[in-house]
């Protein structure tokens, strides 16, 4: 068996997300393989399902965006010093700053070895910087690797390591279908879905993430196809009410969810899942598990997305910005929904593990080890 290892992940919170479920993952693995696993964030609704797998949490604010937050440097650095961890592993900028500036000032002999995962495509500037100057900087796309190449060029490129976030293909498989109780409360909490294919776009009401184009081409997809319903899942935060309202002014046939913890389930009795993002996304996670469960995804061809879709369903794949050449693709879907599914499967089978979270996971603790093995400099 490999040495065993102390990893601590820091994050800014656990409540919900794609980093946040991905640190839980990788600690899961962790645990499973015989390592010790911490994880260091201001707390969340996460944080139950991180202990009850083995992991321990540590409850530290220094995601908080204030200038006290610098503060904790020097009390994190006699934390850290105490801990004899091997790896320390960040997550996000703020944290990465306090866990970089307390790092670099400990016993380079005796210090853990620094990572960090560049999760986003952050705004260019010396705070984002911080991202790349983990010893090993692991990207979740190619999009991320040429985010960071081409905006912060005096990286080195043979510490960046790409690894595609991964999903469980036992919990996401062709086939899934929900619970017959689940079904009911559903058909209750939403009986004007009744009878209907959903369209479902997946992600907080914010304008990045295309509620306007989603109505653009649901518009178009109505006047098609009369049994066509569209479901927005996602909350909106206080600062995007006014959003929100005027979504819901714009299109009152359309169906707000709010906050679901059930997306998966939503996401199998959909007809389609659309990603109309503005900007591109370094990944797109909601994406890669609506193919896994074999649903049709019709999203902008960039960013993250873009490279998702190419493996698992090119057709899928609509011109960035462009609400009509998304309702085309979703019509040509909709006019043939099996066929559609059918190539998803094949393309599953066929290079699904790329995004495995067994594969994910594995990636990541080889970098752990590697590190682990070497002479720090």
């Amino acid at each position: 068996m490999a040495t065993p290892m102390k990893v601590i992940q820091v994050l800014p919170a656990l409540e919900a997300g794609g980093v946040e479920r991905g640190t839980l993952e990788i600690a899961a693995a962790l645990v499973a393989a015989g390592h010790q696993s911490v994880v260091v964030s201001a707390g969340g609704r996460l944080v139950n399902e991180l202990c009850q797998a083995g992991s321990q949490h540590v409850c530290w604010n220094i995601g908080r965006k204030r200038p006290a937050t610098l503060l904790e440097v020097r009390r994190f650095r006699r934390w850290l010093a105490a801990q004899n961890a091997d790896i320390l592993h960040v997550r996000s900028r703020l944290p990465a700053w306090i866990c970089w500036l307390a790092w670099r000032r400990l016993n380079a002999a005796r210090r853990p070895r620094f990572v960090t995962t560049v999760h986003g495509l952050y705004s260019v500037n010396a705070y984002s910087a911080v991202m790349t100057r983990g010893e090993r900087v692991i990207v979740v796309s190619d999009t991320a690797r040429r985010y960071v190449v081409d905006n912060y060029p005096r990286t080195d490129e043979n510490k960046l390591v790409r690894i595609f976030r991964g999903v469980d293909r036992a919990r996401y498989r062709p086939g899934f279908r929900p619970s017959e109780k689940w079904l009911e409360t559903w058909r209750a909490d939403f009986p004007q879905l009744a009878g209907k294919r959903l369209v479902t776009l997946p992600g907080r009401l914010t304008r990045l993430k295309g509620h306007h184009q989603f109505i653009d081409a649901l518009a178009q997809l109505r006047k098609r196809f009369g049994d066509v319903a569209g479901v927005a899942v996602g909350a909106a935060a206080p600062e995007h009410r006014a959003l929100e309202e005027s979504l819901k002014a714009r299109a009152p046939w359309l169906v707000f969810t709010g906050h679901r913890t059930d997306l998966r389930e939503i996401t199998a009795i959909s007809s389609a899942v659309v990603s109309f993002s503005t900007h591109p996304e370094s990944f797109g996670r909601t994406v890669l598990e609506a193919l896994m469960l074999g649903t049709p995804v019709v999203g902008y061809d960039h960013g993250g997305v873009g490279e998702i879709l190419a493996q698992l369903f090119p057709a899928g794949r609509a011109v960035a910005g462009d609400s009509e050449d998304a309702a085309e693709k979703l019509a040509m879907v909709l006019a043939d929904e099996e066929a559609a599914r059918g190539r998803i499967r094949a393309a599953v089978d066929e290079r699904g593990q790329l995004f495995d979270i067994e594969h994910m996971c594995s990636q990541t603790l080889d970098v752990y080890r590697q590190l682990h093995g070497e002479r720090s400099p």
